[in-house]
């Protein structure tokens, strides 16, 4: 196969979960152009990082015609999609619409990869399972990210200006969904304990849905300049600096995936959702999970400790 494209929506944690299946693809069909259908944001990942040589926004306008039954397709779209030898799609589509636009579009290797992961397997292995029909079957459920040269030379030119030197930690105190998160007032505590013993600064990273624990934290060490805040940052700068960082300390969520990827040791807290199958199962990962599945009853002592090993104190 010369042409593969590969279709995925989701979350950050969903996409970098799915790297494991696209690492199969690349591995074993390495001339192959694999491109990527995916979010712009995300995609960037991966495009010209090891995985991708190419992406399509999956927010494309014309795009959405492909999930109405029996509509006009875009024959731009129709065109791009029939050049391609294999289609491997992780777009949810229990009527199997897209499916059937597809194939009236002339892709004649379709192959529809269920992206929800329902049994008690990891979430890698459930999503590369599809990928068994090409004959192909995951034996390394760890994702990695390969930031590339510009990266790191954004993420060294950050750390000039956040006035970082290294070592240095990383931390992210938010999530997608609130009950995956440690209580912000925990958190405090936690960086008081990390700064008072850590001989270099804490990174605090903050994305768009991480407004009440941001606002906690930069409340709480207004006048400490071992504690410094980096929010909005591109996902390809996230693990650039994941990937030189002493140690992360997160939850359940996507950024705590791209941190793992990259090659970060990492404390990862879990509440209601289960690490045997969504931890990142890197080396270097270790997981607390909450008594009662509630990260509201993990005990900051007990996080702090796990922190002390993490850091080597």
């Amino acid at each position: 196969m010369s042409r593969i494209l590969a279709i995925r929506g989701g979350a950050i944690g969903d996409f970098v979960l799915t790297l494991p299946a696209l690492a199969l693809l690349r591995e074993a069909f390495p001339s192959a152009q694999l491109e990527l259908v995916g979010y712009r944001h995300i995609v960037a990942l991966v495009e010209g990082r090891g995985y991708a040589t190419a992406s399509r926004s999956i927010e494309y306008g014309p795009l959405s015609r492909f999930f109405s039954r029996d509509g006009e397709l875009d024959s731009g779209l129709a065109s791009y999609f029939a050049g391609f030898q294999q289609i491997i799609s992780w777009l949810y589509d229990p009527d199997g619409i897209f499916a059937e636009n597809m194939r009236r579009a002339g892709v004649r290797n379709f192959l529809h990869a269920n992206p929800i992961v329902g049994d008690h397997d990891h979430a890698a292995r459930q999503l590369a399972r599809p990928l068994e029909k090409l004959a192909l079957f995951l034996e390394d459920p760890a994702a990695r990210l390969y930031p590339s040269k510009d990266d790191i030379l954004a993420a060294e030119s950050l750390l000039h200006s956040l006035e970082v030197d290294k070592p240095f930690l990383l931390v992210h105190p938010g999530s997608g969904s609130f009950r995956k998160c440690w209580p912000a007032e925990y958190w405090v505590e936690l960086l008081r304990f990390l700064t008072a013993g850590f001989p270099g600064k804490v990174i605090v990273l903050a994305g768009e849905s991480d407004d009440k624990p941001l606002a906690t934290l930069q409340e709480a060490f207004r006048n400490l300049s071992r504690i410094v805040f980096a929010t909005q940052l591109s996902l390809p700068l996230v693990a650039a600096l994941a990937a030189q960082t002493s140690a992360f300390i997160g939850h359940d969520s996507g950024v705590s995936h791209i941190a793992a990827a990259a090659g970060a040791k990492s404390l990862l807290l879990f509440g209601p959702t289960d690490p045997d199958v969504w931890a990142p199962k890197n080396t270097g990962v270790s997981v607390l999970r909450a008594p009662n599945n509630n990260l509201e009853d993990l005990s900051i002592e007990e996080v702090c400790f796990a922190a002390s090993l993490l850091t080597n104190r």
